[in-house]
C-alpha cells in the first residue's frame, strides 16, 4: 500500500503548480459524490464491469434567489475482453447570472492483481461553455463598465487525469479532472479576463464493513483542495441494510450537515435522495439543498456483477 501512494503521488506532483489570481471559477459538488465518481475522476470509466448510466439533479440553497442548480448526466463501459473502459458525461450547471454547460469523455485502463484488486489510471477530455449575463444584475452604479456588458460563448476545452484504486470492499481514487486554467474572457481577449477556471485536486476514499448478517457500515470521504480556495473536506457513513436500502449521514467541514437514502429497487435501479442544510449563519436565508439521483445498471448477462455494488 506504501507503494501504491508513492506512486499515485509521484504521477500527480507533476501536474500541481501554484496558481496566482485569486478570483477562479470552481467545480459543482455534491452530497452524493460517492455515486458520481466519473464526473471528478475518469479512471473510474468501466470499473463497475457493466454500462452505467446515471443522472443526477441537485437543487442548493432552496428559496433562495440565483441559488446554484446543477443537472449532470454520465454513462460508462468496459471494453469487452479489454483492460479498458469508457465514460461521458454533460453537465449543466447555473449560478445566478453565470451559466455552465460541459461535455467529457473518459478513458481508463485497468490493472488486475490478485483477490479481485485493481488500478486504473485514466483520461479526461471535453469542453465547457461558459456565459454570464451580468447586464441582468441590479447594481449601485448604473455605469459600471464591469456590469455593463455579458460574457457569451466562452469555448473552454480541457483535458484531466486521474487513478483509481478498488476492489469489492474498499477503494481510493486521486485525480485532477482540469488540467488547464482557461482564462474566462468578455470580449473574446484573454488579456481582459475577469475569471478562469480553476485546477482542483480531488481525494476520496472508502471501506464496506460487515456489522452483521443484514447490516453493512460504509464510512467514506472527499477532499476538494485548490489554492487560494478554502480546503473542502466531506465525511459520509452509510448502513446498508438487507442489500437494499441505504441510509446514512454526512458533514461538510465547516458548511453544511445532512442526510441521505438510497434504495436498490432491483439488481440494476437504484435510486437516491440527500437534504443537506448550511451550518453557517447563511442557513438562515435558506431551505437547505436537495440532490435527487437515479442509475441504472445494463450486466448483459455478465455472471461476476456485483448487486448492490459498493462502489
Amino acid at each position: 500500500m506504501k507503494r501504491l501512494f508513492a506512486l499515485i503521488l509521484g504521477v500527480f506532483s507533476v501536474v500541481l503548480f501554484p496558481v496566482t489570481e485569486s478570483w477562479a471559477q470552481q467545480d459543482p459538488m455534491y452530497t452524493q459524490y460517492m455515486n458520481n465518481i466519473l464526473s471528478v475522476n475518469p479512471a473510474y470509466a468501466g470499473s463497475g464491469n457493466v454500462l452505467s448510466l446515471m443522472v443526477m439533479s441537485r437543487n442548493q440553497w432552496v428559496s433562495f434567489e440565483g441559488a446554484p442548480a446543477t443537472q449532470s448526466f454520465v454513462m460508462h463501459a468496459p471494453i469487452s475482453r479489454q483492460h479498458m473502459g469508457l465514460g461521458f458525461s454533460l453537465l449543466k450547471d447555473q449560478l445566478g447570472p453565470i451559466n455552465q454547460t460541459g461535455a467529457y469523455a473518459d478513458y481508463s485502463y485497468s490493472i488486475d492483481f490478485t483477490r479481485g484488486r485493481y488500478l486504473s489510471f485514466g483520461l479526461k477530455a471535453g469542453v465547457n461553455f461558459f456565459e454570464a449575463k451580468l447586464s441582468d444584475l441590479e447594481t449601485v452604479d448604473p455605469n459600471d463598465p464591469v456590469f455593463a456588458s455579458d460574457i457569451t460563448r466562452n469555448f473552454l476545452p480541457n483535458v484531466g487525469l486521474g487513478i483509481y484504486y478498488h476492489s469489492e470492499r474498499s477503494m481510493v481514487g486521486l485525480s485532477v479532472p482540469k488540467l488547464i486554467e482557461n482564462k474566462i474572457n468578455r470580449h473574446n481577449s484573454s488579456s481582459e479576463y475577469v475569471s478562469k477556471e480553476n485546477i482542483h485536486l480531488f481525494l476520496m476514499a472508502g471501506y464496506v464493513f460487515d456489522l452483521n448478517r443484514i447490516i453493512k457500515f460504509k464510512p467514506y470521504f472527499l477532499v476538494k483542495y485548490s489554492t487560494n480556495i478554502p480546503l473542502d473536506l466531506d465525511l459520509t457513513a452509510q448502513f446498508l441494510f438487507y442489500e437494499r436500502l441505504w441510509l446514512g449521514a454526512m458533514y461538510r467541514v465547516g458548511d453544511a450537515v445532512g442526510g441521505m437514502m438510497q434504495v436498490q429497487i432491483s439488481k440494476s435501479l437504484k435510486v437516491g435522495y440527500s437534504y443537506d442544510i448550511t451550518a453557517t449563519d447563511f442557513g438562515v436565508y435558506n431551505n437547505g439543498t436537495h440532490e435527487i439521483l437515479v442509475s441504472y445498471d445494463f450486466n448483459f448477462g455478465r455472471d461476476k456483477v456485483r448487486s448492490p455494488r459498493y462502489f
